[in-house]
């Protein structure tokens, strides 16, 4: 198989052949050799590369070929040296027969550019044959009346071999009666003519036996001989004459053997033996004798054998009648062939490419010849190829095609083509010749490739395993081969900020992606880079698409309670006035998880309380509320232990401690517990001078109410007084804080400012939530003015 050009070398080729087709056209010359038969194979024929003005190579470079008329080849071409050579030995007289001269012709064909180059090969003739009678014995009747100077036609000698090594002479033995004298035929054939020299004497001597020699022109000459037996008869005056001197016959090719070709007929005046005619061949070709048998009793002319037009179109031969008597007459039966459509045409492949590469415009696929042996619109043919194909069929010389691509194909659209050659004769019936060719269309990188999606979403649960296969990208070409090979990459991101590589990987051969290392959503939920595929053709061809990445939040963090703070500092006292109402808002538990989703949804549930019954918990909110109306039998001080859980799973959860201080009123002064009575012993005197700073600057009417509720709670508490929270009825005082919008808080709530007063340190002790409907109007500004002293002691 040829190997397929590069583009651009081909369309210089396509372009030089347009052109040398234009030359051809225009007018070329024909290159003629000739060389003797019998020659032995590989004999130098010409210099070929020489003869057409080309250098030492360049038929080797330019694809040279010969080719010959139907399948066999005589010539062939030694591209190295540009010689000419026999590939086989050839007989003229098997080629050619009696055809002189023998011209056998071939094409030099050059592929790179396109050119076709006739040429003629004349086979000289070798004298290998001598000549040879038909008969080894020619009986002669002569009447004993005849007259000196009589001439009497001889049999002729066949000779294969033609022009000067063909029969030239003849000779008879010497004897007293005859000489032999050479004559020619206006053909050329030469043939004897014996003259009677000497008067015959039946009685004196009945029969002569000759011999004649036939002699050809070769050197040296070859001869053949015959007997020429001569028998003196009496007297016969009358010759057979034919009733035409010419028959003229047609015989179509068909023709069965044992058909009746014609039938000659001749008369005799005379009666007897001299009257009575047989009809034989005279002076005929090997070949029609061959082909043809004569009745000699009825002059029928037969056929003995099949005719081919194709081998021999027409037969010449003379028949003679002889009468008993020994005379004879002549005539000439001219026999022509009719040609019948008996022979489909041929088609010789001279180039064929098998595989063409795609996008290539004008690519010469094959260069084929066409011909049929048969005649006139028998011999005539059309070449044509199947619709709808991207070929066209184009005429260079007579009956040579070449098959081109009407433009570039597309391996993508059809990898394979059929193409069937149909050669039809415009005989009658026709005949039809079919040449199948398989093309294939090789791939080129013309097609990029193509992901599956333009984006991808990918899901991943943090805390995940490094190397964790995440997803996969896909990516599809459709060329073939390395062409269709795909290597996958991780592009540069947009965000310079993001560690990709640190991040995921992917592998180059089928796409996946693998996180590198354990994602926290906490740090990120989301992130999104680019793929690349990239095909391994030349030039390689790429595309990309977007892959986001999004991170799932798993259950890892715990809810973490904002109020009450459990930091190990003294808890944190509410009050709640034995007055309430069921549904009192004790406190609100305040939490938050960093989770989110479900995980983040947070219920609250009372595990533990002093009294069980008398407080709930709000499992959405956290709000601490109470249950029933309270009572004087109820304890004093209650401890409640809250649980928070988020709804993940597992459920991950925290707990929370309240302490809740029942009192009268809110002029009632609030006793710790027990188990932080150690720590108020300590509380630091500033904080009391604070309190005191606080309550100088309010109005004397705040005053009197803080020392009546101190009084009251005196009386009704052995508990110590260490510290002092003033808690007044009516009217509240400025140091109340609105805390609103944190953690699962709802909706806004105002606390109580309450500082320890023995512990030595700036922070609160607790926040106690106050009835929202107690505020006074300008308690609003009461509050502002009391930022510096939020601020001082740690409350944001």
């Amino acid at each position: 198989m040829e190997t397929p050009l590069p583009k651009a070398p081909r369309k210089r080729q396509v372009t030089a052949i347009i052109i040398l087709l234009l030359l051809w056209e225009a007018g070329g010359a024909t290159i003629n050799y000739s060389v003797l038969e019998e020659r032995e194979s590989g004999s130098f024929v010409a210099n070929l590369a020489k003869d057409l003005g080309l250098g030492l190579g360049e038929l080797a470079a330019r694809g040279a070929r010969i080719l010959s008329k139907g399948n066999r080849q005589h010539l062939q071409l030694e591209q190295k040296s540009g010689y000419l050579l026999l590939k086989e030995k050839l007989d003229r007289e098997e080629l050619c027969g009696d055809t002189d001269p023998c011209i056998l012709h071939f094409q030099v064909l050059l592929k790179n550019p396109l050119q076709f180059i006739q040429g003629e090969l004349q086979l000289r003739d070798v004298n290998d044959h001598a000549p040879e009678f038909l008969e080894q014995e020619i009986l002669l009747k002569i009447p004993e009346s005849s007259h000196p100077g009589t001439a009497i036609p001889l049999k002729t000698a066949q000779d294969l071999d033609v022009g000067s090594n063909t029969v030239q002479n003849y000779t008879i033995s010497t004897n007293p009666h005859f000489h032999l004298f050479t004559r020619s035929h206006s053909d050329g054939r030469r043939y004897p003519e014996l003259v009677l020299d000497k008067t015959l004497d039946r009685e004196e001597q009945s029969e002569l036996r000759l011999t004649l020699t036939a002699l050809d022109g070769g050197s040296p000459p070859r001869t053949g001989t015959s007997q020429v037996v001569v028998a003196v008869l009496d007297i016969n005056d009358n010759a057979p004459e034919f009733a035409q001197l010419l028959y003229e016959v047609q015989v179509s090719e068909n023709s069965p053997v044992g058909s009746l070709v014609i039938t000659v007929s001749a008369r005799d005046l005379d009666a007897g033996t001299h009257g009575e005619l047989s009809y034989s061949f005279f002076q005929s070709s090997n070949h029609a004798i061959q082909v043809f048998e004569i009745n000699a009793v009825t002059g029928e002319l037969r056929l003995k054998r099949m005719l081919d037009f194709e081998e021999i179109r027409s037969y010449r031969m003379e028949i003679e009648a002889s009468d008993g008597g020994g005379l004879s007459g002549k005539c000439t039966v001219a026999i022509e062939v009719m040609d019948i459509n008996d022979n489909a045409p041929e088609l010789t492949m001279s180039l064929l490419i098998r595989d063409i590469p795609e996008n290539t415009p004008d690519a010469v696929v094959a260069v084929f010849g066409i011909s049929d042996p048969d005649s006139g619109d028998n011999g005539k043919m059309t070449c044509v190829i199947q619709d709808h194909l991207p070929f066209l069929l184009k005429l260079t010389v007579e009956n040579f095609y070449t098959l081109v691509t009407e433009g570039a194909l597309d391996r993508e659209n059809q990898a394979e083509y059929n193409i069937t050659i149909t050669v039809t004769d415009m005989g009658t019936p026709r005949l039809k010749t079919q040449h199948n060719i398989t093309l294939l269309v090789s791939d080129v990188n013309d097609n990029a490739p193509a992901f599956t999606q333009t984006s991808y979403t990918l899901f991943l649960r943090e805390n995940n395993s490094p190397a964790l296969h995440i997803g996969s990208v896909s990516a599809t070409d459709r060329d073939a081969g390395a062409n269709a090979q795909l290597t996958y990459s991780l592009l540069p991101p947009h965000d310079p900020q993001l560690p990709l590589a640190s991040l995921v990987s992917i592998n180059a051969d089928n796409g996946h992606l693998f996180a590198l290392r354990a994602l926290d959503f906490e740090a990120l939920q989301a992130f999104e880079f680019r793929v690349g595929a990239t095909d391994r053709g030349s030039p390689a061809l790429s595309s990309q698409a977007l892959v986001r990445v999004q991170v799932l939040d798993a259950n890892d963090n715990a809810p973490f309670v904002l109020y009450p703070l459990q930091n190990g500092s003294a808890p944190c006292t509410e009050l709640v006035p034995r007055a309430a109402e069921p549904g009192y808002l004790v406190s609100k538990v305040v939490a938050v998880d960093a989770d989110s989703g479900q995980n983040a949804w947070l219920s609250f549930q009372l595990l533990k309380a002093t009294e069980p019954g008398l407080f709930g918990v709000w499992a959405h909110n956290g709000e601490v509320r109470t249950a029933r109306l309270l009572s004087e039998r109820d304890a004093a001080k209650h401890r409640l232990l809250v649980l928070v859980k988020d709804n993940g799973e597992p459920a991950l959860s925290a707990s929370v401690t309240l302490h809740v201080l029942l009192v009268d009123g809110f002029s009632q002064p609030y006793l710790p517990l027990p188990e932080a009575a150690a720590d108020q012993a300590q509380a630091d005197p500033l904080t009391v001078y604070l309190v005191i700073a606080l309550a100088s600057v309010s109005s004397l009417f705040l005053f009197s109410v803080l020392a009546f509720i101190a009084v009251r709670l005196c009386r009704r508490s052995r508990a110590a007084w260490v510290g002092g929270c003033s808690v007044p009825e009516g009217h509240l005082p400025g140091h109340l804080v609105d805390v609103s919008g944190t953690g699962t808080l709802s909706q806004s709530y105002q606390y109580e400012v309450c500082l320890t007063g023995g512990s030595g340190s700036n922070e609160f002790k607790f926040l106690k939530p106050i009835i929202p409907n107690l505020l006074p109007q300008g308690a609003n500004e009461e509050i502002e003015g009391n930022a510096t002293f939020q601020n001082n002691f740690g409350f944001n």
